[in-house]
């Protein structure tokens, strides 16, 4: 076996096992079942804690009332308020739909308490001192709409409640014209004692998301900051926080100082609560095994207003789709600091964010996602150049030493340790180093790693079109084997079922072909073992990357092209002509049987 075989197939034996443990950790999605215990209608009391550690907590199972609602209506959200509470609890996204299909339903965001998986924002007082919860609004507190009757962009609503013993609360709510309402609670004293009391934001979610997808490589949960730390917890991690008596659930309690924020984040879509930045408050993730909600909140500090005075506190909310330019704008113009890291940017963060902007910039100029891939491609092969071609230089010289070599085999025949003392002696006298030829492939692994979690991940590459049949980059390539890519008359098979991962589409096929061509610059390996090795590897691949994300195929597909172009002129300019052809019609030939080759050397 000669060492430049010996490069080949630990390149291509490092590189399959990578990509059969990605394979393994993180399988193409399949279709989410629907949910027969989807969650009783219930509601949200809260319990009364001690003033200094004052918080909202779940309480028992009841009925919602009814309540008026005022509608929300921008460019981008359509919903409505309940004023029970003042919930925020019925928001959909306009620009959003389920499906390819513009006419099926556009993506709900929030629903309120009594619908199945009940999502929602809520705003309250929390008691201190003197008061109890029957003098401060919280979530079964009916406002009255002081003036507004449509939450818009430019067109706030105001809502007012008075607890009759001198306590006045006025709530304004205002939306801009994408995804951050405003919130501001002010508390009036007309009484003749001071009183004391601590705001809070809360986002609550009953039950875990029927499409929750259970990826490793996707952070689907509690995502938060708090002075600089970012925090993510899944579901199933806020159930086994500790539990704290005076939360009456299972709590994590973090101070913050200067700023952060909290809330949920699915794959697309977001609820986040934002308070004042630049001031202290307490961030709180908890879990109710026994109403099983899931909660975050935000507790400004305690405040205490005197008689004739007034008291007024700002926070924010962010519902909404997780586009990049949108939160990065909130994170830079509207100083919300470290937003951009609620898109979940994984291990490879360093890559993953100048990947993503480069993608997302090439695709602003070009306007199709799938040559904008194509592009970025180009330009990542062209960023690791020097290295990838010092490396097939180093394989191109290291099939010129062959005879010298071979010759050096044939002096040392018996003695192992002589020959490869002297190998090594070649290898340095001409400057090659035989473990070059895996350069290029370890290149590619946290490339191709860094680019699956962008396509995976963001946003921008839902639904987002390519070219005839790819219509969604984000998603399998939807043609398949199982019906001649649509020429017979029956359906595909459906995405994640086992005849979807056998009835491979156009791509995978592609991906195959780019594969077995680019082997085909170099004869097989004399050795059987090795021969074997590289006949089956390309079509292994094409079956094991066939249920992917179609833009990260489209991605491999153009990488194996330049590739393959690359070491054809390499290997021109030094001399050595590829003989393609040749090579696969060598392919085509039968092969001796063992036997036959045994009795040929006898």
């Amino acid at each position: 076996m000669n060492d430049q075989n010996k490069n080949l197939i630990l390149a291509t034996a490092l590189s399959f096992i990578v990509i059969l443990v990605w394979f393994w950790l993180f399988p193409p999605p399949e279709q989410p079942a629907a949910d027969p215990n989807a969650p009783a209608a219930v509601t949200q009391t809260l319990e009364a804690p001690a003033p200094a550690t004052t918080t909202p907590a779940q309480g028992e199972v009841a009925p919602v009332p009814q309540a008026p609602r005022l509608a929300i209506d921008t460019p981008r959200l359509a919903g409505s308020i309940s004023l029970l509470g003042g919930r925020i609890d019925d928001l959909s996204l306009k620009t959003y739909h389920v499906t390819l299909d513009d006419s099926s339903d556009t993506v709900r965001l929030l629903s309120p308490v009594g619908e199945p998986q009940a999502y929602y924002a809520l705003y309250g007082w929390v008691p201190g001192g003197a008061l109890d919860f029957a003098d401060v609004p919280g979530a079964t507190t009916e406002w009255q709409v002081v003036s507004g009757q449509t939450l818009a962009p430019g067109q706030p609503v105001t809502l007012q409640w008075s607890n009759g013993k001198g306590l006045t609360f006025t709530r304004e709510l205002s939306v801009d014209d994408r995804y951050m309402f405003s919130v501001k609670d002010s508390v009036a004293n007309s009484g003749t004692a001071p009183a004391t009391l601590q705001p809070y934001g809360v986002v609550a979610r009953h039950g875990k998301p029927k499409d929750l997808q259970n990826y490793f490589v996707l952070h689907e949960g509690v995502v938060g900051r708090a002075d600089g730390k970012l925090t993510e917890v899944k579901y199933d991690k806020v159930a086994e926080l500790p539990e704290v008596a005076r939360e009456a659930a299972h709590a994590e309690v973090v101070e913050a100082k200067t700023d952060g924020w909290i809330g949920f984040t699915d794959k697309y879509w977001m609820t986040v609560l934002v308070p004042e930045q630049g001031k202290p408050f307490t961030a709180v993730t908890k879990y109710n095994a026994q109403s099983d909600i899931y909660q975050t909140e935000t507790r400004m500090p305690l405040v205490t207003v005197a008689p004739g005075a007034s008291v007024e506190v700002s926070s924010r909310l962010f519902a909404g789709a997780k586009e990049w330019e949108t939160i990065r704008s909130y994170q830079n113009d509207q100083g919300i600091a470290g937003f951009i890291d609620s898109i979940d940017w994984g291990w490879f963060f360093f890559l993953t964010k100048p990947i993503f902007w480069l993608l997302h910039n090439l695709h602003g100029l070009i306007g199709n996602m799938g040559l904008a891939i194509i592009a970025l491609t180009f330009v990542l092969k062209l960023l690791v150049l020097p290295l990838a071609y010092k490396s097939y230089v180093s394989m191109a010289r290291m099939k010129e030493l062959q005879p010298e070599i071979e010759a050096l085999k044939a002096r040392n025949e018996g003695d192992q340790g002589k020959m490869q003392k002297e190998m090594m002696q070649l290898y340095k006298d001409k400057k090659v180093n035989p473990a070059a030829g895996c350069l290029p492939v370890l290149i590619q692994i946290p490339i191709f790693f860094s680019l699956y979690k962008v396509i995976f991940v963001t946003l921008e590459l839902r639904h987002a079109p390519f070219i005839g049949w790819l219509q969604d980059l984000s998603a399998p390539d939807p043609s398949s084997l199982y019906n001649l890519f649509g020429l017979l008359p029956w359906a595909a098979p459906a995405h994640g079922s086992v005849l979807a991962l056998i009835f491979i589409g156009v791509l995978p096929i592609l991906l195959g072909i780019s594969m077995w061509l680019q082997q085909k610059l170099n004869p097989a390996p004399a050795d059987a073992a090795q021969a074997a090795i590289f006949a089956w590897m390309p079509w292994i691949f094409m079956f094991m990357l066939g249920g992917f994300a179609s833009g990260l195929v489209v991605y491999w597909i153009t990488n194996n092209t330049i590739t393959f172009l690359q070491q054809y002129a390499i290997m021109r300019s030094h001399g050595h002509k590829p003989d393609i052809f040749g090579n696969i019609k060598a392919s085509f030939q039968r092969k001796p049987k063992v036997a036959e080759v045994a009795k040929g050397k006898k």
